[in-house]
């Protein structure tokens, strides 16, 4: 029965890339004082009954390189929508010009780039520990099978398997950090 055990590495794999698109969505969401739309993904605003992403209340645009506007599309949402934006934590303060709430982006202070190269190193250790705990899984099934009469040679083949797989993901993710750390100092 144990003999023909095969790991499923693809769903090792596709679990180990969910967390490199969480961690890439998370950095996206980091200013590194240039505009960018998916800054503004992370905020919510109270719409029609339920918290609504901007993107779905209004049109996210970059006309400059140190502006996002919003074009909100229901003019009783306007307040509604500043007032998220105000209070997301982003450090930015929107300046209402009709329906279009405009977002200039200051620069980034020496502190400020700081506790974002911090905040960038706790995103990065969030997903090591997601990929650990994907690693850990896999070992699980292979200590299940083994049990089961799985050979010791068998079992080293497929713990070195999910020992490379954890060590490919945890080298990219601190590739990642470091472009974003470099991004984030970047004046």
């Amino acid at each position: 029965m144990a003999d023909d055990f095969i790991l499923d590495t693809d769903d090792l794999i596709r679990r180990m890339e969910g967390a490199m698109a969480n961690l890439r969505t998370e950095f996206a969401s980091l200013r590194t004082g240039r505009a960018s739309a998916s800054m503004l993904e992370p905020v919510t605003v109270e719409a029609y009954g339920t918290q609504t992403p901007i993107n779905q209340v209004g049109t996210v645009n970059v006309p400059e390189p140190r502006m996002v506007t919003v074009n909100v599309w229901d003019k009783g949402l306007v307040g509604k929508v500043e007032k998220a934006i105000r209070e997301s934590g982003l450090g930015i303060n929107p300046q209402l010009n009709g329906t279009i709430i405009m977002l200039p982006i200051p620069e980034l202070n020496e502190e400020r780039r700081r506790e974002l190269g911090k905040v960038a190193g706790q995103y990065a250790e969030h997903a090591r520990v997601s990929i650990r705990n994907i690693r850990r899984d896999g070992m699980d099934q292979i200590k299940k099978a083994k049990a089961d009469g799985l050979s010791e040679d068998d079992q080293k083949f497929w713990e070195n398997e999910v020992q490379e797989l954890t060590d490919g993901y945890i080298k990219k993710i601190d590739a990642a950090l470091e472009t974003k750390q470099e991004e984030i100092m970047q004046v």
